[in-house]
């Protein structure tokens, strides 16, 4: 390793009578449409913080937390091989550290801060000058400027960290270092603003709840490039490769789908009748996600599967995150069967494409991301949040259309910056570890540690 790898390392099916479940019971105050969930609740003509609000949007952000440590890192270790568990479990908390210290320093001003042209927020809340313990109008107006702002952290550290599991078992732990933190400024933060911000897809017209594109989309479209630069394996397609620990990986599982719950209603900013709806839909895909997963395994393999019905809760998840907070219970569920299914066949076919996604980012966030905020185009609707858009089922055409101008938005943009980032990293401390550092394993070669004696 070159004495700039190691400063850098060191530093750095239902059918379709779900669609209409849509009764007025979760009809929204007016809300910006341009913060997460876009619904904060009803708006106060007075800015006072609420003890209610705070102290949910505190347990949500320690919720989000607790997905990616140890929820992440657990889920995520399970699956590689035991040669690997410390490193993949590592990348996770590292990431967590360095993408909160960025955050802190210029990230949230970036994605958060005063609109430059739609595009970026500007430099004017650097090191969080100007971000205080009063309320923000727009970001959430009964709770303090700072509780948005570390809610806010947890997604963008967790972002990143999902694109580890497409590269698992082969990228250089300096290389993984300094590529998270440049893609946390030059990708994440962009979008955010784009969509949250004030920026241009929010002035079009596009609806992101809790994270569909900004997350998903983002991350899994990004660990697609990054599978297409790396490569594959030494020895995919031949060697052993199954999880090592699926004790783990449900225990992760578990721990995601518990922080799912602050992810998603915490994103209504407020403990009010939209975090309700958010929180009912969650659960609502979530299961029935796992159940159409284990039932299409069981049908087509002959025999369901722990690692199975795990995925299938988590494409749940991810899948009704854009809309968790405008559609109906029973839209939820069929997004849930939609995403059990569709990641099922993702997956299943992957091979025929040759691209060796190691632990499915790509077949579980990047369709989940894409098909949910579509879906959230189709099926949302104005009973359940006023503050949000009726679907394409509910006559809105062009509310659709700004769902699809998001979803191509965002993945171009991830795409091209995510192939510009790596060449750069490549270029400066090389991505992959050695054939020998392979073949060694993650935790002896980076880490210098042993899981198991």
């Amino acid at each position: 390793m070159t004495w700039w790898s190691k400063v850098m390392g060191g530093g750095v099916l239902l059918g379709s009578v779900f669609i209409v479940g849509t009764n007025g019971g979760w009809a929204q105050g007016p809300a910006s449409q341009s913060i997460p969930g876009s619904a904060a609740g009803v708006l106060q003509s007075a800015q006072t913080i609420n003890g209610a609000d705070t102290a949910w949007v505190l347990v949500s952000s320690a919720l989000v937390l607790a997905m990616i440590i140890p929820g992440l890192a657990l889920f995520y270790g399970g699956q590689v091989r035991s040669k690997n568990v410390l490193g993949t479990m590592m990348q996770s908390f590292a990431i967590l550290c360095l993408v909160s210290l960025l955050w802190v320093l210029v990230g949230y001003s970036l994605a958060f801060g005063p609109d430059h042209s739609g595009v970026i927020g500007g430099l004017d809340w650097m090191a969080l000058e100007g971000v205080g313990l009063s309320p923000h109008p727009t970001y959430g107006p009964t709770i303090p400027h700072q509780a948005f702002m570390i809610f806010q952290m947890m997604f963008a550290a967790i972002t990143p960290a999902l694109i580890t599991g497409a590269f698992a078992e082969r990228m250089k732990f300096s290389a993984l270092v300094m590529f998270s933190g440049l893609w946390s400024l030059a990708v994440y933060c962009p979008i955010v603003h784009w969509l949250w911000g004030g920026g241009w897809l929010a002035r079009v017209g596009a609806l992101d709840f809790a994270g569909g594109a900004v997350v998903h989309i983002s991350s899994g479209i990004s660990a697609l490039v990054c599978v297409m630069v790396l490569g594959a394996r030494r020895g995919y397609g031949t060697d052993y490769m199954a999880p090592h620990n699926l004790p783990m990986v449900l225990l992760g599982t578990g721990l995601l789908w518990l922080g799912w719950f602050g992810f998603n209603a915490g994103s209504a900013l407020g403990a009010n009748e939209t975090a309700v709806a958010a929180f009912v839909a969650t659960q609502a895909a979530a299961v029935t996600g796992a159940v159409a997963w284990m039932t299409m395994e069981w049908t087509h393999r002959g025999a369901p599967t722990v690692l199975g019905i795990a995925s299938g809760a988590v494409a749940g998840l991810a899948m009704v995150t854009p809309g968790a907070g405008y559609i109906s219970i029973f839209s939820a569920v069929l997004v849930g069967l939609i995403a059990g299914a569709s990641s099922y066949w993702t997956i299943i076919k992957k091979g025929k494409f040759g691209y060796d996604d190691s632990l499915d980012v790509v077949g579980i966030h990047g369709v989940a991301g894409v098909l949910g905020m579509l879906l959230t185009g189709l099926l949302a609707s104005k009973a359940v949040n006023a503050s949000g858009a009726n679907g394409l089922m509910f006559g809105n055409a062009v509310f659709f259309g700004a769902q699809i101008v998001a979803v191509l938005g965002v993945c171009m943009f991830a795409a091209v910056s995510t192939w510009v980032i790596l060449k750069l990293v490549d270029r400066l401390v090389g991505l992959r570890v050695s054939a020998e550092e392979e073949a060694m394993g993650l935790d002896l070669s980076q880490h210098n540690e042993k899981a198991y004696s």
